[in-house]
């Protein structure tokens, strides 16, 4: 299996967005459509969260425009819930704020002798669709934790200090507190 091309091909270039996907083949720009990479969008207790049972909710935001690929939200979401399921016992919500509606193309060349004759250049160089990302706007949430009580609010704004690693962009936390109905 070959590996996938690093994140800096794709994370800080400007990309029109490429979606077309449709029901009917004929109308679809986009034949084959690959496999999203992001198990679970939402996790944890969504009825406190509705009920407006939290008290403080803490986003990560990012700081430039960029595509974040699915493996790495994927990535960053694994471990943000591997932190918060072990160490709040469900007393907190968290959910994933982007969805990777664009498809990556990448146009495979071959390398090594007589790779000359088999191949047109970049002659006809549309690419084929090799992933998904999300395109994503300075300023827009990435990842969202509602919890209550001091000790989680630091648990889950270290977990996504260390989750920020895993983005390809710029990005910060912002904590707010929200209006409970208790």
């Amino acid at each position: 299996m070959v590996s996938l091309r690093k994140a800096g091909s794709y994370s800080k270039k400007y990309a029109r967005p490429y979606t077309r996907i449709s029901k009917k083949k004929s109308k679809s720009f986009i034949k084959t459509v690959p496999q999203l990479k992001i198990v679970k969008f939402n996790i944890g207790n969504k009825k406190k969260y509705d009920n407006k049972e939290f008290e403080t909710k803490i986003s990560l935001i990012s700081g430039e425009n960029a595509q974040i690929r699915d493996n790495a939200i994927e990535s960053a979401r694994q471990y943000v819930t591997k932190i918060l399921e072990t160490t709040m016992l469900g007393n907190f919500y968290f959910e994933v704020r982007v969805f990777p509606h664009h498809i990556q193309r990448e146009h495979k060349m071959i390398t090594g002798a007589g790779a000359d004759r088999m191949q047109s250049g970049m002659k006809h160089s549309f690419g084929k669709a090799v992933g998904r990302a999300a395109i994503v706007k300075e300023g827009k949430d990435i990842l969202l934790i509602a919890t209550s009580g001091e000790k989680n609010i630091r648990i889950a704004k270290d977990a996504l200090k260390s989750a920020r690693a895993k983005l390809p962009c710029k990005n910060h936390i912002i904590i707010e507190k929200l209006q409970t109905t208790n």
